[in-house]
């Protein structure tokens, strides 16, 4: 099968994570592959932080816990790295063009090997006053949306896929 394909096939969300920080050398690799996402008329309307600071990701926690109602998680589930995707919300295509940041992050994350989930509650924590500070306190400027959060890192455990449903596909020919 192709190597592709079988990735596409293979990938998983996953919520178990060593502590073990990712190589910068790897994390480049994978940021790079989310910048190659299609987007709205190649707009390119999607920005990524790479956080991998503890104090920051720990912060970034924190404020996503508080959106979900429970402050005692930690939503990241241990990971050591979130990679925030928000999108400029003046583009039409905003949303779309971050999800497939979202995708492209994950599908190359785990060709090398490296474990991803999609957090929410991006675009909650990304509209408070919090969020707003922490962007411009990193000198980012613009009309933001909080797409997702990608977090990344070395699996606690391999995950098989369930079973796709019944009715997925519908053919028209």
């Amino acid at each position: 099968m192709n190597e592709v394909i079988k990735c596409l096939e293979s990938r998983r969300s996953i919520r178990k994570y060593k502590e073990k920080m990712i190589p910068k050398e790897k994390l480049d690799i994978i940021v790079k592959a989310g910048t190659y996402a299609p987007s709205g008329m190649n707009r390119q309307s999607p920005i990524i932080l790479v956080v991998t600071n503890k104090e920051v990701r720990d912060k970034l926690a924190k404020l996503n816990a508080k959106v979900m109602g429970n402050n005692d998680a930690d939503p990241f589930y241990g990971a050591p790295v979130v990679l925030v995707v928000l999108a400029d919300k003046n583009s039409p295509t905003a949303i779309y063009d971050g999800s497939l940041v979202m995708g492209n992050l994950m599908n190359a994350a785990y060709s090398l090997g490296i474990g991803s989930c999609w957090i929410h509650r991006a675009k909650e924590v990304f509209a408070s006053d919090e969020g707003k500070e922490i962007l411009m306190s990193l000198g980012i400027e613009g009309d933001y949306e909080g797409i997702g959060n990608c977090i990344l890192g070395y699996p606690l455990e391999e995950k098989e896929a369930s079973p796709r449903k019944e009715n997925y596909v519908f053919y028209v020919e």
